[in-house]
């Protein structure tokens, strides 16, 4: 094998000239007639067995050309692109432009690794607000905590908006059952509008065990085959039941918490939200910082990288859509679009990941930025502390390789956190003079309603 020429084209693609001489191209052939002799019929010979000189003076010399430029080329294109050190992306294409007993020669286009050339990565400035945790959103907190804590009780009345009724139901289009219509013991929040408008309101009302039918006129823009459409639902009360939510005292922060006093837990609640905050505004000045990071690069980006990205980001989609029960054909379905069109809004997404991962190798590459194997030893401590496993357990799932590079990226995103510069985000533009008066003569709804 000998590369005849090597030339650079746009795009960062590459397009090498290969030729293999006729040793390489003779074995090839020998083993190309090898795989091939059981399939042909030579008078005079059992199938196999005729001489490979005889099958080439009888169909011509150029009978194994073909199995042998396939046998051959993969090996001769792989020792080509070593010989000329090509970090290759994708598959190439291959034009074989001659091919004779003294061997061939192809002609390879495939896109490489681009160089890339880093913006600024020091001194960059991103927003990032103070934290601030208020009165407010400790209670709130409080508040949902009671909501998983609270308990369901029975009512012997009849239902009212902001209980839970518990139903089954059927719903009748020209008296006939409709796809969909159709459900038992289903708890509805009466008042929550999770039902066609005017359903819920006729339920309020009703009590345990009561049935009746509801009269109810599907909106125009419902789903096609009931939109605008008169049914009818067959419903009965099952159940009458409100949320009881326990008491913000001391004996509700003993139940939920470690701690014995209510003035305590709020203590914790009001760290762990300025702790949570602190890694959400961490993490949002990270991202910015990142994104203009990725936006200074220059390369020349191959189309092969965004394509693959594109791809695989769609793979990454039906995979969640797959694990939420929905098939890729019922996700386009919903979405309008087709596998085409799925990529396509795929390709922007994928064009930013592609810079951001040059970006990241780039600053690695400039920074000589390494892991150490206790550094991933770490790593598979901290990922088994998250998750609630043995770190043994995590090496299992994840390889060693993976956790490295993880880290290393880690790296580069706290190299350019740490010089950044937190600037205080632009303050929201002030409302126009007419809109802000509107708001300030605009009635209150008790008003209007009077």
């Amino acid at each position: 094998m000998s590369v005849k020429s090597c030339e650079k084209l746009e795009k960062s693609m590459v397009a090498l000239t290969v030729e293999v001489g006729a040793d390489v191209f003779e074995a090839a052939l020998e083993k190309a007639y090898r795989k091939q002799r059981g399939q042909i019929n030579m008078p005079g010979f059992r199938r196999g067995k005729a001489p490979r000189k005889m099958i080439e003076r009888m169909y011509g010399p150029s009978i194994f050309y073909e199995e042998a430029v396939n046998e051959a080329l993969p090996d001769a294109y792989e020792a080509a692109v070593k010989e000329q050190d090509l970090q290759v992306v994708g598959y190439p294409q291959v034009e074989l432009e001659s091919v004779g007993a003294e061997g061939f020669t192809f002609k390879a286009t495939v896109a490489v690794y681009p160089e890339v050339t880093l913006g600024q990565y020091k001194g960059l400035e991103a927003p990032k607000a103070p934290v601030v945790v208020t009165g407010e959103d400790v209670d709130h907190r409080l508040q949902e905590m009671q909501e998983r804590n609270s308990r369901m009780v029975d009512m012997d009345r009849a239902a009212e908006n902001g209980d839970i009724a518990n139903i089954d139901f059927e719903g009748f289009l020209n008296g006939e059952p409709f796809d969909g219509g159709k459900g038992e013991n289903f708890d509805l929040t009466l008042g929550s509008g999770s039902f066609v408008p005017g359903f819920e309101e006729q339920v309020v009302g009703m009590s345990a065990g009561e049935e009746k039918d509801i009269d109810i006129t599907f909106p125009e823009n419902y789903h096609e085959n009931l939109a605008g459409k008169a049914v009818v639902f067959h419903v009965k009360v099952n159940a009458v039941k409100v949320k009881e939510l326990p008491e913000l005292d001391d004996e509700f922060a003993k139940d939920v918490s470690e701690f014995d006093t209510l003035d305590e837990l709020k203590t914790d609640v009001r760290a762990k939200l300025v702790s949570e905050r602190e890694e959400a505004g961490q993490r949002a000045f990270e991202d910015t910082l990142m994104g203009k990071v990725a936006e200074g690069i220059t390369a020349d980006i191959p189309d092969a990288m965004v394509e693959s990205q594109a791809e695989q980001m769609v793979r990454n989609l039906e995979n969640q859509m797959r694990a939420q029960g929905i098939s890729k054909e019922q996700y386009m379905q919903m979405m309008g679009t087709d596998e085409d069109g799925l990529k396509a809004q795929a390709m922007g997404p994928a064009l930013e990941q592609v810079r951001m991962e040059l970006a990241i190798d780039a600053i690695i590459k400039a920074e000589n930025l390494e892991v150490t194997d206790e550094e991933v030893e770490a790593e598979y401590t901290s990922m088994a502390g998250r998750y609630g496993m043995e770190a043994e357990q995590i090496k299992q799932y994840m390889d060693s390789g993976i956790v490295r590079e993880q880290v290393l990226r880690n790296k580069v995103i706290a190299l350019v956190a740490e010089n950044g510069v937190a600037v205080a985000p632009e303050a929201p533009a002030a409302e126009e003079p007419e809109a802000a008066e509107e708001a300030v003569e605009a009635p209150k709804p008790e008003e209007s309603a009077e």
